[in-house]
């Protein structure tokens, strides 16, 4: 069995040939785990933000804003009230946390969620329960293939197959085929 590598470039090649062999990026759990990433980088900009446009001027407009705050104060730096009447004008009112701890607790549970369920789609892979494969084509009524992007994918993956252990395979005869689908579609 291949194991992962060290390096960028080990890894990368790592990540091509786990992709055509298990399909990953068709799993709901590695989806499930692109969605908590981006979706964790998005909900903590989105938090800086609002912190940042209602931070609590403690000083005049002379010196810098920085000098109105201490590490390890007591009171609030923000105006969470007003934060949180903000978001949830510009989202919807139950979009908004107005617990500084249940919002902070959202903040890093998001992430890490998402990435447990990416560790347990990777998991998964060892008992051969792929992502999913869309092995049949769409066909008209007169029996000719409409490529999609399924059929691509599982055209992608089976060239890295192929190019991944040279002399084990041989090359598929509907890669070596005269016609190649279209990518604009």
């Amino acid at each position: 069995a291949d194991g992962m590598p060290l390096g960028i470039s080990g890894t990368f090649n790592f990540m091509i040939v786990f992709q055509a062999e298990h399909n990953i990026l068709m799993h709901p759990f590695h989806m499930l785990g692109v969605a908590g990433v981006f979706g964790g980088s998005l909900f903590s900009a989105m938090h800086g933000s609002l912190v940042t446009s209602s931070l609590i001027r403690e000083t005049t407009e002379n010196e810098s804003a920085n000098a109105g705050y201490r590490f390890g104060q007591e009171e609030e730096t923000y105006n969470i009230v007003a934060a949180h009447g903000y978001f949830g004008r510009l989202i919807f009112q139950y979009a908004s946390f107005n617990n500084s701890r249940s919002l902070h607790f959202f903040l890093a549970a998001w992430p890490v969620v998402g990435i447990w369920f990416t560790a347990l789609g990777i998991s998964t892979m060892a008992f051969n329960l792929n992502g999913f494969n869309f092995n049949q084509s769409v066909v008209d009524s007169q029996g000719r293939v409409i490529n999609t992007w399924a059929d691509i994918i599982n055209r992608a993956n089976l060239g890295m197959e192929v190019m991944h252990e040279r002399n084990a395979h041989n090359f598929p005869l509907d890669l070596a085929a005269i016609e190649v689908p279209s990518t604009n579609g």
